[in-house]
């Protein structure tokens, strides 16, 4: 018998990508549910979102699927007398993550046009495959590297200036007036 981390089950979506559990997910798009049911900043979303991976804990099946997870997460919204937020939940994308100092590396050192053309086609990517929620990872280790420095300095900050505001441009460009959040660490 294979042992999952947490002893959460392997979430599969439609199309049949399979990722693992993730808690943070189902509380963005519990939250998500809320806000569309009017509740601006519905404190549950962390409670409910506990017992639902309590309950996968148990689950005996390898897998669950995402209609199969959206179900439970109705049942429990209904029990707990939040029908409206049920009536909304749908579980998003699951969260995607991408190096930037992969991606500079990729580029070479110093070349930061080319780090920029490959950073385009890689948000591109993630737009493609409706990705509303997403990590862009390894900032400043990204931008030592393109600047081929060890230690931090007032270039660096320029950089991760430009790339933090490169990154916003992109987005906005491929999805115009869609609800995309990101996080640059």
């Amino acid at each position: 018998m294979i042992a999952f981390k947490d002893h959460l089950p392997l979430v599969e979506f439609e199309g049949g990508q399979v990722v693992a559990f993730q808690r943070d997910w189902l509380v963005r798009s519990l939250a998500q549910a809320a806000h569309k049911a009017g509740y601006q900043k519905w404190w549950l979303a962390e409670h409910v979102a506990e017992s639902v991976t309590a309950y996968l804990t148990y689950h005996e099946e390898n897998v669950v699927t995402v209609p199969g997870l959206a179900k439970s997460v109705q049942s429990i919204l209904q029990v707990i007398g939040y029908a409206e937020i049920a009536s909304h939940f749908v579980p998003g994308p699951p969260l995607l993550r991408l190096s930037l100092h992969d991606v500079a590396c990729a580029a070479g050192n110093g070349y930061e046009l080319a780090f920029f053309d490959m950073l385009a086609h890689r948000i591109q990517e993630l737009m493609e495959v409706n990705a509303t929620y997403f990590e862009l990872l390894e900032l400043e280790r990204c931008v030592k590297h393109l600047r081929s420095k060890k230690i931090w300095s007032r270039d660096c900050d320029v950089l991760r200036a430009e790339i933090v505001a490169f990154v916003r441009e992109q987005i906005v460009a491929s999805k115009p007036g869609q609800e995309i959040a990101f996080s640059l660490s």
